[in-house]
């Protein structure tokens, strides 16, 4: 159980057998109150209140503001996301693209619905998209989106498609082999770990989730690692991200 106390300026952590207490301005009380607010906001459906250029992007926003450091810093030719949903994240990464005049774009979904195709080809940053429609583990999809791949192309994956373990696996050994040195293949949502027991979560998210796929990927592959993404600006004392991503960035080192 934890209590804040604002009054005293103190975050107190209680469990049955103890009792720690942690100074309001520190970075462990900071930790502690991000950890509720995000199980707080997954209660509350907070991801999805947000849309980027008109079209509804269910991530927290936190994370789009690392992904797009990352982005601006490998400045990738081809950005693969699995997942598309209402396509605001395509719009995102697309509008990344357009500023800094480099980049394209490729979504792949099992059903894209006829409402959110149509908005996505209707928008203006349509051009630098492109809409694969299947299963992103069915060979016949992977060998389509590889495709669309140019050689010595720089290639940057996420994956935010179904998160069982056995499919994040199974894409992060599909994708893994086009992300190009020092670019990065995201298993997203792994904060769904930690969420057992909360509303719309299932019990056996404590071992069938994205981050024991990711720790089974790169234990079997040596030329990806764990990077956290680095604050490239930081005048405060936090380090660690506030995210729905923990333990997702696996970068290609050789």
């Amino acid at each position: 159980m934890a209590k804040i106390l604002i009054e005293n300026n103190q975050v107190i952590v209680e469990s049955e057998h103890d009792r720690s207490t942690y100074e309001l301005g520190s970075p462990e009380a900071f930790h502690i109150i991000s950890q509720l607010w995000l199980r707080s906001g997954w209660d509350n459906k907070y991801v999805y209140s947000f849309t980027w250029m008109g079209r509804p992007i269910i991530q927290l926003p936190e994370d789009l503001i690392r992904i797009q450091e990352i982005i601006y810093s490998i400045k990738p030719d081809v950005i693969i996301e699995t997942g598309i949903a209402h396509g605001g994240s395509l719009i995102f990464y697309a509008s990344l693209c357009k500023a800094m005049e480099k980049g394209r774009v490729i979504g792949v979904d099992i059903e894209i619905r006829s409402h959110n195709r149509k908005a996505i080809e209707l928008h203006p940053l349509f051009p630098l998209i492109t809409l694969i429609e299947g299963s992103s583990i069915d060979p016949l999809i992977v060998d389509k989106v590889k495709r669309e791949v140019r050689p010595a192309e720089k290639v940057l994956v996420l994956l935010d498609s179904c998160h069982t373990k056995d499919h994040v696996l199974a894409e992060l050994n599909a994708y893994a082999p086009l992300v190009t040195k020092d670019s990065y293949i995201i298993a997203m949502d792994g904060i769904m770990e930690q969420l057992v027991g909360a509303p719309r979560s299932q019990q056996d998210w404590s071992w069938n989730n994205p981050q024991n796929a990711a720790r089974e990927f790169v234990e079997r592959n040596p030329n990806f690692i764990f990077e956290e993404p680095q604050f490239l600006f930081n005048e405060g004392s936090i380090s660690k991200r506030v995210t729905y991503w923990p333990l997702g960035f696996i970068k290609r080192v050789s």
